[in-house]
């Protein structure tokens, strides 16, 4: 009797013992279905704006996890080829020949926008006069610019730097240049301003994401450029706005093309964008040298770069939620932070190019 019933028993206990099995298998599955992850790379010029959005997004849906690399806007588009990468970054969008590369398409998407400015050092110079405060306000005309990156104008006392900043103690200190190591989307959106206002710099040194600088010192990414010129007394060097809004470094009033000196505010930022019409095929367009009276003349949209299709549909359907949330809701940081939320028709070119991924 006691035999029968243990067998009962397993009879009966063996069927509830699979369905518990099954029950925690599924459950298994659909943390791991639901569960995403995406891997980016690219421009060190949005990755500030980047990282509170992807801290921002993972609370709002914790079973997202989105990582993103500052490696420069060449080193991103490269891995987007090379197929390494979920979504790459880039301050200059991606070419036609680079695209064509990618077998599975390329969208490139403007996210934000921000502008290049010339941050510089001159804290000796604020020591040697108590009336006048150089750490703020520096003018630089547009050629004098172009000539200290060429390596023409090699102090700080020059006299063209002189004569745009009456009443300005300059201190006789060297200038040193800072620029860019990687292959850099800043580097690019500089030089090609350069390019369009000085025609010894066109015709000598050309614009690009690399390019052979005459003089100065380089350092990685925007991060490594806004170190050195805290390092360096008279150091001056190209940075992102908001590295150098977060380190607390001066920056130069440029001269626009219209004449005016423009100090690099979100204000000014707005109204060089206001003239940028980015074509309905790729929306990638820049302005070298804007007109407006009161627009900073160094300014540009960077793009978030996906594929057309993706092998995962979850994959492709995250990154489309999390691309409307960034145009939507993640606009709210960009003022914060110094970035320049996109206008309302941008946001719509932004949705309906983004519709396209995965289908």
């Amino acid at each position: 009797m006691s035999a029968q019933l243990q067998f009962k028993r397993r009879v009966y206990l063996l069927p509830l013992i699979a369905i518990l099995l099954n029950i925690a298998s599924c459950t298994t599955n659909n943390r791991n279905i639901n569960r995403v992850s995406l891997v980016g790379a690219g421009a060190s010029f949005p990755a500030p704006l980047y990282e509170r959005w992807l801290s921002d997004y993972n609370q709002q849906n914790p079973n997202v996890e989105i990582n993103y690399q500052a490696i420069g806007s060449s080193a991103g588009v490269q891995q987007l080829i090379e197929g390494t990468v979920d979504f790459a970054a880039s301050d200059v969008g991606i070419t036609n020949q680079q695209a064509a590369k990618i077998k599975r398409g390329a969208i490139a998407l403007p996210i934000t926008a921000g502008s290049i400015v010339l941050a510089y050092n001159l804290v000796p110079a604020a020591r040697q006069s108590s009336q006048v405060n150089l750490s703020t306000g520096l003018k630089l005309p547009r050629q004098v610019y172009v000539d200290i990156f060429l390596g023409k104008i090699t102090n700080w006392n020059h006299p063209r730097i002189a004569v745009a900043n009456p009443g300005v103690n300059l201190p006789d200190l060297a200038i040193q240049v800072v620029h860019r190591t990687d292959g850099s989307g800043t580097t690019s959106v500089l030089t090609q301003h350069l390019s369009a206002i000085s025609p010894e710099w066109k015709s000598k040194i050309a614009a690009g994401k690399s390019v052979a600088w005459p003089v100065g010192i380089g350092g990685k990414g925007n991060e490594g450029v806004t170190a050195l010129i805290q390092q360096i007394p008279g150091a001056i060097g190209y940075v992102e706005y908001v590295y150098a809004k977060q380190n607390k470094l001066p920056m130069a009033a440029l001269e626009n093309k219209f004449g005016n000196y423009i100090t690099p505010t979100p204000e000014s930022v707005a109204q060089t964008l206001e003239a940028v019409k980015l074509p309905a095929d790729n929306l990638i367009a820049f302005i070298t040298d804007p007109k407006g009276a009161q627009s900073y003349p160094i300014v540009t949209y960077t793009w978030l770069l996906t594929y057309h299709q993706y092998p995962n549909r979850v994959k492709a359907q995250t990154l489309k939620n999390f691309i409307d949330w960034a145009v939507i809701d993640g606009q709210k940081s960009s003022l914060e932070l110094g970035y320049i939320p996109l206008s309302q028709k941008v946001v719509l070119q932004v949705q309906s190019a983004a519709k396209k991924i995965g289908e």
